[in-house]
C-alpha cells in the first residue's frame, strides 16, 4: 500500500500572497503534479476552486469562454487553464472593467507564454510565477537560502566537515526527483509512477499544446533527451538517431518544453548579440523522471559515476532556478562554453553582474576545477561577483584568487549561511 504524499511547505507561497496584493491575474505556472493544485487550494475559503479538468466545466468554459468569466464569483482559482487558452482574452475583457487585485488565479500545466494558440498574453494585467518541483531544501524542510548567499557574498570557507552520512543522501535525491507522489513511494514504485507519468503527460496533455502527430515518437525523444540530458544540443544529431526530419524534432523539443520536462539553457557571451548564433545546453527539468528513463539506479553513484555526471549538473541547474523563484525572479540563467572547450556548467546573471557555478560529482576539488571561473571573472571583469564549485565533499574551502569557493553540494538542502 502506498505512503500517504507528505505535505511540504512551499518556498514560493509568500511570492503568490504578495503578487496577489497587487495585480488582478496571478498565474502559476509548472508541471503537472508539481503541487500547483495543492498550493492554489490553500487560498480556499477566499477564492472558489474550478478545476477544467473537470468534463462539466471544461465544456462550458470551451463553449462560451466570456459567459464562463461573467458566471464566475469576486476570486477564483481556475486550474489547468491551458486546455482551454480562449478564456484569457475573456478573462482580459473582465480585467480591463475591474481592476481590482487579485481577481483570478490560475494554474497551468502547460507554459502558456509559448502556446501557439494563446488567446491573449494579459500583458500589464498578469503576473506569472514558476512552480517547480520540490527543491532539496523544500524537501529537507530547510530555508532554500543557497542562492542568496552566493548572490550577497556571504559564503565562507568552513573546514568543518559536514556529517560522513551528508555525502551518500546525494544520489538518492536525485534518484528521487522532485514530484511528491513519486517521493512518497519507494524506488521500484517511483519508477512506475514516473513512466505513468510521461505516458498521462504525452497521450494527453501534449494534445492540448500542440497538435502531436506521432505520440511514440515524441516518447522516444523524451527519452533520449533524458540520457543525453546536461549535454549540448544537436538537433541534427536526435533527428539521425530516432529517424526523423530535424523540422519534426524541433517541434517535438517545443512540446517538451511546454510540457516543462525540459530546458534549454542558452549560451553566454560577452556580447550580447553572439549569444544567439552559439549552441544551448538541453537540461531535464526533474532529475527522477530522467533518471527512470536512462536507467540509473543508486549503485551507479559508486560504481559507474560518469553515469550520474550529466544528470547531477542537471540537477543543480534545477536547484538553481527552482530558488530564483523566492530569491529573485529576474536573474537569468545561461552556460559558458568556449572555442577551447573552457566551459562552466551555469552562467547567473542580474544585469551585468555575473556569477558562476560549475557542478563535480567527485569528493575532491582541485584548483584546476575553477578553470572555468577563472575564465568568466576575466571576461567579465569587475561584473564578476563570485563563483562556487560544487562538488560530493564536506568543507566549504577557498578555490583561487577570484574569490571563488568550493562548496559541499548540501549545501543546497542546509543552510550555508555563517
Amino acid at each position: 500500500m502506498d505512503e500517504p504524499v507528505p505535505s511540504y511547505r512551499r518556498l514560493l507561497a509568500a511570492r503568490l500572497h504578495e503578487a496577489l496584493r497587487d495585480t488582478p491575474v496571478v498565474c502559476l505556472l509548472g508541471p503537472r503534479q508539481c503541487g500547483k493544485t495543492t498550493l492554489a487550494r490553500t487560498l480556499e475559503p477566499d477564492y472558489a476552486y474550478l478545476s477544467l479538468d473537470d468534463e462539466a466545466t471544461l465544456a462550458f468554459a470551451r463553449s462560451d469562454p466570456t459567459g464562463f468569466v461573467l458566471a464566475l464569483p469576486d476570486k477564483a482559482v481556475l486550474d489547468e487553464v491551458q486546455r482551454v487558452p480562449e478564456l484569457l482574452r475573456a478573462i482580459k475583457l473582465s480585467v480591463d472593467g475591474n481592476r481590482k487585485p487579485g481577481r483570478f488565479v490560475l494554474t497551468g500545466s502547460a507554459n502558456l507564454l509559448l502556446l501557439p494558440n494563446l488567446g491573449d498574453s494579459l500583458a500589464g494585467r498578469m503576473e506569472v510565477l514558476y512552480l517547480q518541483p520540490l527543491s532539496a531544501a523544500e524537501c529537507a524542510r530547510g530555508p532554500g537560502g543557497f542562492l542568496a548567499a552566493l548572490l550577497e557574498g556571504r559564503l565562507q570557507p568552513d573546514l568543518k566537515p559536514l556529517p560522513p552520512a551528508a555525502s551518500d543522501e546525494l544520489p538518492l535525491r536525485l534518484l528521487a526527483g522532485g514530484f511528491p507522489e513519486a517521493i512518497a513511494r519507494p524506488p521500484p514504485r517511483a519508477k512506475a509512477w514516473h513512466r505513468a507519468y510521461l505516458h498521462t503527460l504525452l497521450e494527453r496533455d501534449a494534445r492540448d499544446v500542440a497538435r502531436l502527430r506521432d505520440a511514440s515518437a515524441l516518447r522516444r525523444l523524451v527519452e533520449l533527451l533524458a540520457l543525453r540530458t546536461g549535454a549540448l544540443l544537436n538537433v541534427t544529431g536526435l533527428g539521425n538517431e530516432l529517424g526523423l526530419g530535424r523540422a519534426v524534432v524541433a517541434d517535438y523539443l517545443d512540446i517538451a518544453e511546454r510540457l516543462f520536462l525540459v530546458r534549454r539553457l542558452q549560451p553566454w557571451h560577452r556580447n550580447e548579440a553572439k549569444r544567439l548564433v552559439k549552441t544551448p545546453k538541453l537540461h531535464f527539468v526533474d532529475s527522477g523522471l530522467a533518471a527512470t528513463l536512462a536507467g540509473i539506479t543508486a549503485e551507479d553513484w559508486q560504481a559507474r559515476r560518469e553515469r550520474f555526471g550529466h544528470l547531477l549538473e542537471s540537477w543543480v541547474v534545477q536547484q538553481l532556478v527552482t530558488q530564483a523563484g523566492w530569491t529573485d525572479p529576474d536573474l537569468r540563467f545561461w552556460h559558458y562554453r568556449d572555442k577551447d572547450q573552457v566551459e562552466v556548467d551555469l552562467v547567473i546573471t542580474r544585469g551585468r553582474h555575473t556569477w558562476g557555478v560549475e557542478v563535480k560529482s567527485s569528493m575532491t576539488a582541485l584548483p584546476g576545477d575553477g578553470r572555468g571561473l577563472r575564465r568568466l571573472a576575466e571576461l567579465c571583469g569587475e561584473d564578476f561577483r563570485g563563483g562556487a564549485v560544487m562538488y560530493a565533499g564536506a568543507s566549504t574551502l577557498p578555490l583561487d584568487a577570484t574569490g571563488s569557493l568550493a562548496v559541499p553540494l548540501s549545501c543546497l538542502w542546509d543552510d550555508p549561511s555563517p
